[in-house]
């Protein structure tokens, strides 16, 4: 049997200290815990954990086997991470509180530091903000290695952080070796590369969920960051008009693509040769393949994975607007 059907991939919830409550709406199904989530694992395959796909000739197989036994149906063009792994992760996030000041390696730091450090680019598409709500990205001009690291280890540090209100919509390009923190009242999706590598530098003297201060990892965090780079700030990229559909390419790189849709009238895709990946953010939309029997049913708040394989495909959109995120596995 060859891979040739979309892959709804089921939600992993994740439990966190600084988490809130609003993903739960994103869901037709019952997260768990009882507790604040902060992030919601829509596509993963890591060793930790790997997304299962829900329904269809596949359910219950998990990502990383997929990518064992399908892997060019499911990949085709597109490149597995180094670590042979899918080369994306892709999470909802909810900040409840204001997120740890943080920083990912580049490939290059990431070896520099080792203990099995990954490199980490990410894209976040805000989904939502409470008024004046925040993100810190990059330092401030005029900082430098030796400036940063006095005020590292606290409160000071956040006064050498660009700060930016934030509104829905927005897009944030966040590079490995970018200093950055989320502010409370934030909702948004992160698309990045395939890694867990966080280093983190001041967590606003917070308790972690076990009661104890949550450790920080200052000294490779000040290996790692990239004290040379120009931060852009958040941006909203123009409007593509392609007759009643809109397109909006949203961020192009080595590693992934984000394309924003608003579909009201049937679109056509093709792979091309590539794994795709959805999130709808708003509506249903009925999708359906060339010379493939039936059609499937995406849902706010889903993620779907398209293989390469899948070739051409249409959306129907039969409730008024869908918006959804096309992502495009590159490498």
């Amino acid at each position: 049997m060859v891979l040739q059907e979309p892959l709804l991939l089921s939600p992993r919830p994740k439990p966190t200290v600084w988490g809130g409550s609003v993903l739960a709406n994103c869901f037709d199904q019952d997260l768990g815990g009882g507790g604040p989530i902060g992030e919601v694992w829509t596509l993963v395959d890591r060793e930790e954990g790997s997304t299962e796909v829900a329904e269809g000739d596949y359910a219950g197989r998990r990502l990383r086997g997929l990518m064992l036994s399908e892997r060019p149906h499911l990949l085709g063009r597109s490149k597995a991470s180094p670590e042979d792994t899918f080369p994306l992760l892709l999470k909802l996030l909810d900040a409840g509180q204001d997120l740890s000041v943080q920083v990912h390696p580049d490939r290059q730091r990431a070896k520099l530091v080792g203990d099995g450090a990954e490199p980490k680019d990410e894209f976040w598409y805000i989904l939502d903000a409470k008024k004046d709500a925040r993100i810190y990205l990059g330092l401030k001009p005029g900082t430098t290695a030796a400036d940063f690291a006095s005020k590292a280890d606290g409160p000071g540090v956040v006064d050498r952080l660009n700060e930016y209100v934030v509104r829905r919509g927005d897009c944030v390009w966040v590079p490995a070796g970018t200093v950055h923190s989320v502010g409370a009242g934030i909702t948004l999706v992160e698309i990045q590369q395939n890694s867990d590598t966080t280093f983190r530098i001041y967590d606003w003297g917070r308790m972690g969920m076990d009661g104890e201060p949550r450790p920080c990892q200052l000294e490779k965090a000040l290996q790692v960051i990239d004290y040379e780079s120009v931060i852009e700030g958040p941006f909203r990229p123009e409007t593509q008009d392609s007759g009643v559909n809109q397109r909006s390419l949203l961020i192009e790189t080595e590693e992934f693509a984000v394309e924003h849709l608003s579909v009201h009238a049937p679109l056509q895709h093709d792979t091309a040769g590539r794994a795709w990946a959805y999130i709808v953010l708003q509506g249903n939309v009925r999708l359906s393949a060339d010379d493939i029997e039936g059609d499937w049913h995406l849902h706010r708040g889903q993620t779907w994975l398209m293989p390469a394989s899948l070739g051409s495909y249409r959306f129907h959109s039969p409730d008024g607007e869908v918006r959804v995120l096309r992502i495009e596995a590159r490498a």
